[in-house]
């Protein structure tokens, strides 16, 4: 199973890269080897070294991003870094994985590595597309590591959701629907207007409600039947 992807970053403003450095160390799965400020001599490293995913800015001296991904082609998947959004089109032109607008927010950042991490991964034996283990929410000004294998159940509360993983909980300001799209639909099911649980985490199944551990979640009557047939 692919558990990390090898990349590096490209960019002629250090700061730049400072922030993409910052993003990938909260990444479990990305390995950031090297940076460059030059893009020739990231040319040189590509020559010697298999990365499966570069950070890419357009605008450079000398060699821009877009010639530069036209000489690596297919070797490695590029997501683009650039404050000119005029430059999209002619990136996805050339097969780019994504674009990135500066400046670059974290959860936005985590989207793009975590769809190369799905390309590069593949599906499993049984044709489900690799996911990473792990999303990201923002607590306050962090943002904290959520384990899928970990994660129970998420509840609504007002404008907030709590993500409850065993032993810790993160409150985040996000809708339910939200987080049913960051959540994988193998994994995770809304079984009431305020709660998504962990499929494998259910011990019990009673008329109106559910039980995980401790901890009784109601069951709304309209989802019951497609939770018995996803469970049996």
């Amino acid at each position: 199973m692919l558990t990390q992807l090898r990349c590096i970053a490209i960019d002629d403003e250090p700061i730049a890269l400072d922030v993409v450095r910052a993003h990938a160390d909260k990444v479990p799965f990305l390995d950031l080897r090297r940076t460059f400020v030059n893009a020739i001599e990231a040319l040189a490293f590509l020559k010697t070294e298999t990365i499966d995913l570069i950070f890419l800015d357009i605008n450079m001296p000398d060699l821009t991003g877009l010639d530069f991904a036209q000489v690596v082609g297919n070797r490695s998947l590029v997501i683009f870094t650039t404050a000119y959004p005029e430059y999209a089109l002619q990136g996805f032109e050339l097969s780019a994985l994504d674009y990135l607008l500066k400046p670059i927010a974290f959860g936005r950042f985590f989207q793009a590595a975590n769809k190369a991490y799905e390309r590069l991964a593949g599906p499993d034996k049984n044709g489900t597309p690799a996911r990473s283990p792990y999303v990201f929410v923002k607590d306050g000004y962090d943002w904290v590591r959520i384990s899928l294998a970990e994660l129970q159940y998420v509840e609504s509360e007002g404008n907030y959701l709590t993500f409850q993983e065993t032993g810790k909980k993160t409150l985040t300001r996000m809708t339910i629907g939200e987080a049913m799209e960051m959540l994988p639909a193998e994994q995770f099911m809304r079984v009431h207007k305020s709660y998504i649980v962990a499929l494998d985490r259910i011990e019990k199944i009673e008329r109106h409600q559910l039980t995980i551990g401790k901890v009784q979640v109601p069951l709304s009557g309209s989802y019951r039947d497609e939770l018995l047939e996803r469970v049996k």
